[in-house]
């Protein structure tokens, strides 16, 4: 029996594929015409521009930002398990931006240690770095957190008697622009929230997944935000690259409660703007256009470093794996199209109820691009069968009888065509045609990302629903970029202080004169006057050449097994700490060690060690212990090591000192004083000299 009934059940089958077809092309239809109602409101927009007011205002210039005075700014960064990253991007930040009169506010939380200590060592560094502990348990949400920070900024504010201009709202895992803040400058206080593009750094032609970022941050932040704002004057936030004026938040803060920030809602930033919006509040979304260096990275060649101009925004690594790509946009999805459902309705003008329907239609054409690829791999198995011959049963269809189906499959396909020309241009446009071409099939990968991330969004919130569960921080992990990605440039000793607010320029200047008359090196010269502490240089040191820094060094050295002889410690004022996890020996230096000096403690060691920053002191103390004659050691701490002194009284020439100390051996030569007068490099009585300015410092230590 069952064989008579199949070809029913098979002809039941295919109708039901062919009305579902029908209805998803529907949908598709609906979405594209909507797709492409923004695209013509855009070029239009794009040409009356160029034909009006590009013709008419001169554009803002890169000299007008620096002309106008720096007002106090604030940065907030709200910080959830983020101790990979929150260092990096600190360092990048202070050493990038442009600008001196800010201060930094990084939120926290109590059971989070790893990120605390990251925090803290990062605030010994930087003067103008502040940690606001969040005084419970996360995870919570970010607005929670963003909300205790807010709460610092205002304290802050009211300690020292000033107002900031603006809050400048950044991640973790966010690379800035040297001159964002001069942007944000300018446009204050006429603006109440400022939002720059976001956009993804660029990845290798491999990266798919990390790909789809580059393409949709490209096309969204290119067209579509430039599109919301004409059509309606608001802008969301993007969460990150958000200035709010200091009225803003005092406004927000309130309406509800002394809390900016809206904790029901797992997209704070959205729902941020649309709150300033029904107040009133003047929103921006600025286009304005800097040199960029970047990493251009090419299926022919290696990575390679180039100059791009385009708009100021912040730029930053995006999710890499499947996984973490759908979890992040579950959240988004979540905040944005159900949330924002929930808590803001569909109000306001006829315009903004359209763009809440863009938000909100990927809860549905998430699942509609899915079933499209299911119902055209049945159709295509179909057809395949039949143009084999193991496949011989028909029936009437629709698309073979209706006219209309033909021109619905045609309309998909033109609007497919346009979708795919739009999304190449805005790639390419930022990463070059080879991106630009990678990007049609990453529209599919995309489509995948969205169906998981919309499929879990709904979950998450029905879930919540029925359970009466408050949703909290889905944590991604974030990556921070190699500087070979934000492409530094090199830091200057001196810079670096500047730029950490550790010294002012007029004892810089000042310390640089004397070096030119002294022949010491800065860090000692900022010491010896009293104008910066060795914790500050020895950070600043660590940054300015990429090394690890290293805390209680004479425990360590107490502890190590590693031998290094004393004439070569001395020499090179190292002490060994013995081995790191991954077996190479590691020694602690005040500087890095020059070339010749690596070379010889490389042989002594039988590898090249890792080298570990400490603060000056704390080497000098450890070589005063070294025996480096018939148990006689050199002077306790308390006075300046005597080659030290020779070179910071202006006896002796720091360069002449180092060739001479590469003869020196303790156990033939005895002291340095008496090696320096036997050798000829300096008189007795200016060793004398010297040797009595160190009992000045230190009246019992036995003379060099």
């Amino acid at each position: 029996m069952t064989s008579l009934y199949w070809p029913y059940w098979l002809a039941h089958y295919y109708s039901f594929l062919e009305i579902s077809t029908i209805v998803v092309a529907v949908l598709i239809l609906i979405s594209g015409l909507d797709d492409l109602f923004i695209d013509l409101w855009y070029w239009s927009r794009r040409l009356f521009r160029k034909l009006t007011a590009e013709r008419k205002y001169r554009p803002l210039t890169a000299e007008q930002l620096l002309a106008r005075d720096e007002q106090p700014l604030a940065i907030m960064v709200p910080a959830w398990l983020e101790y990979d990253v929150i260092a990096p991007m600190i360092e990048n930040m202070v050493s990038t931006l442009d600008y001196q009169n800010y201060v930094v506010f990084v939120g926290t939380y109590i059971n989070d240690q790893r990120t605390i200590d990251e925090v803290e060592r990062m605030r010994r560094r930087y003067k103008q770095l502040h940690r606001v502990e969040v005084p419970h348990a996360g995870p919570t949400c970010k607005a929670d957190c963003l909300n205790w920070v807010i709460q610092a900024i205002f304290l802050h504010e009211q300690t020292h008697g000033m107002t900031f201009a603006g809050v400048v709202m950044h991640d973790s895992e966010d690379v800035l622009h040297p001159m964002e803040l001069r942007l944000f400058n300018y446009l204050l206080p006429r603006k109440d929230m400022i939002q720059l593009p976001v956009v993804s750094l660029e990845r290798n032609w491999y990266e798919w997944v990390a790909g789809t970022y580059m393409d949709e941050f490209a096309e969204w932040h290119g067209k579509d935000l430039v599109v919301r704002e004409s059509m309606t004057d608001t802008v969301p936030s993007a969460g990150v690259g958000t200035c709010f004026s200091h009225r803003a938040l005092r406004v927000l803060a309130g309406k509800n409660r002394n809390q900016p920030f809206n904790t029901d809602s797992l997209t704070e930033d959205y729902d941020v703007g649309a709150r300033l919006a029904k107040v009133g509040m003047n929103a921006i979304f600025v286009q304005f256009p800097v040199q960029f260096r970047v990493l251009r990275k090419s299926w022919f060649r290696k990575p390679y470093e180039s100059t791009l101009k385009m708009p100021l925004c912040v730029r930053e690594l995006f999710p890499d794996t499947f996984r973490t790509a759908f979890r992040q946009k579950a959240r988004w999805t979540l905040g944005i199209g159900l949330q924002g459902w929930e808590q803001m309705g569909w109000s306001g003008s006829l315009a903004n109820r359209y763009l809440l329907f863009r938000d909100r239609k990927g809860l549905v054409t998430a699942f509609v691009s899915i079933i499209a690829y299911v119902i055209l791999a049945q159709l295509l198995g179909l057809i395949i069968l039949r143009q084999s011959g193991l496949w011989d049963v028909s029936f009437p269809t629709p698309f073979e009888s209706n006219g209309f189906i033909a021109y619905l499959l045609l309309a998909n396909g033109i609007a497919l065509a346009w979708r795919i020309a739009h999304r190449c241009y805005f790639t390419t446009v930022l990463y070059g045609w080879q991106h630009g071409l990678l990007s049609i099939p990453r529209m599919v990968v995309g489509n995948f990302v969205n169906f998981m991330a919309a499929s879990r969004a709904w979950r998450m919130f029905l879930v919540g629903k029925v359970l009466n569960r408050k949703l909290v921080w889905d944590k991604t992990m974030h990556d921070f970029p190699s500087t070979d990605l934000v492409a530094a440039a090199p830091r200057k000793l001196g810079s670096v202080l500047l730029s950490w607010q550790a010294i002012n320029d007029t004892d810089l200047q000042s310390a640089l004169a004397e070096q030119k008359t002294r022949h010491m090196p800065l860090g000692r010269i900022l010491l010896s006057n009293g104008w910066l502490d060795d914790e500050t240089l020895a950070e600043a040191i660590a940054f300015q050449n990429d090394l690890p820094r290293v805390f209680d060094v004479a425990a360590k050295a107490r502890d190590s097994t590693l031998k290094l002889d004393d004439e070569f410690a001395l020499r090179w004022r190292v002490v060994p700490l013995g081995l790191n996890a991954q077996g190479r020996a590691q020694v602690a230096v005040a500087n890095p060690l020059p070339a010749e000096g690596l070379r010889q403690v490389s042989d002594e060691l039988g590898s090249v060690p890792v080298q570990l920053i400490a603060r000056e002191s704390e080497i000098v103390a450890r070589l005063r212990h070294l025996k480096v004659r018939e148990g006689q050691s050199v002077p306790d701490a308390g006075a300046p090591l005597l080659g030290d002194l020779l070179i910071e009284m202006g006896l002796m020439d720091r360069d002449v000192f180092s060739r001479a100390m590469l003869q020196y051996r303790p156990q033939y030569h005895g002291r340095i004083g008496d090696y320096l007068v036997d050798s000829g490099v300096l008189p007795r009585a200016t060793i004398e000299k010297a040797v009595a300015r160190q009992h000045s410092h230190y009246p019992e230590e036995l003379p060099a």
